[in-house]
């Protein structure tokens, strides 16, 4: 499992290199009340929260770099993101939410196939659960925000957030300035952000808050088939609890 906290300086060095090389700048806050358009937190994690996408700094960089290029086309704005070893979270504004969720859906069948061969554990299940929650106030966003850049610290795996490779946060920082981050911080704290569904326990159980029962929001099938295509029979059910479709494998 690639682990930050384990490498050398010199590895990190190298995993910096390959996070430079898919740097995309932190856009500006958001405008609010345009018709038609949304502000989301996105949120994926790997099947059981195994660490399948911290294989290695490579993998890391490829799927935040596959994330972006996702973004890219489907959002108008993407504002945050965070690649961990076994999830990931992007605050975006889109007005096309269900082609971003179907996007999305297709990048979990891709590289599922592609890191099930590269370990040889074909028909093993990558990915689980995948939801989006609109944002409800301009300090829901800022919170959101906040949550997604901390999130590395709140795992354990680095400090600060700057040191974390795979995130938004060292754009972030730049571009507003580090007593502007320090300002949202205070203003717009995460105190129990995320709790109840950031640690659900990923096995289609339900951790006792109401949030998900796992029946009919995931059938828990979404595996690699070995046949280049997700298995995975997720729909939208409109309430934007756990709605990737997965259907669908460009690779």
């Amino acid at each position: 499992m690639y682990e930050w906290r384990k490498m050398t300086p010199e590895q990190r060095k190298e995993a910096l290199a390959l996070r430079k090389a898919r740097r995309q700048p932190w856009h500006s806050p958001p405008h609010w009340d345009v018709a038609g358009e949304h502000k989301y937190i996105i949120s994926a994690a790997c099947f059981e929260h195994a660490p399948i996408i911290g294989f290695s700094p490579e993998r890391m960089a490829g799927c935040e770099g596959a994330l972006l290029e996702v973004c890219a086309e489907r959002c108008l704005e993407t504002f945050a993101w965070c690649v961990l070893p076994n999830h990931y979270h992007l605050l975006v504004r889109t007005d096309r939410v269900k082609t971003l969720r179907r996007s999305l859906g297709q990048f979990h069948g891709r590289s599922s196939r592609a890191w099930n061969q590269e370990e040889g554990r074909t028909g093993r299940q990558v990915w689980f659960n995948c939801f989006e929650r609109a944002m409800k106030s301009e300090g829901h966003f800022y919170a959101s925000l906040n949550y997604v850049h901390h999130n590395p610290v709140k795992d354990g795996y680095v400090g600060k957030w700057t040191d974390w490779p795979f995130s938004s946060a060292r754009e972030f920082v730049e571009r507003v300035g580090r007593e502007e981050a320090a300002r949202l911080w205070k203003e717009f704290p995460i105190l129990d952000y995320g709790k109840g569904w950031d640690d659900f326990d990923w096995k289609g159980k339900d951790d006792g808050k109401g949030k998900d029962d796992g029946k009919g929001k995931d059938n828990g099938k979404g595996k690699d088939d070995g046949k280049g295509k997700d298995d995975r029979k997720g729909k939208d059910d409109g309430k934007g609890k756990d709605n990737c479709d997965e259907k669908k494998n460009a690779g």
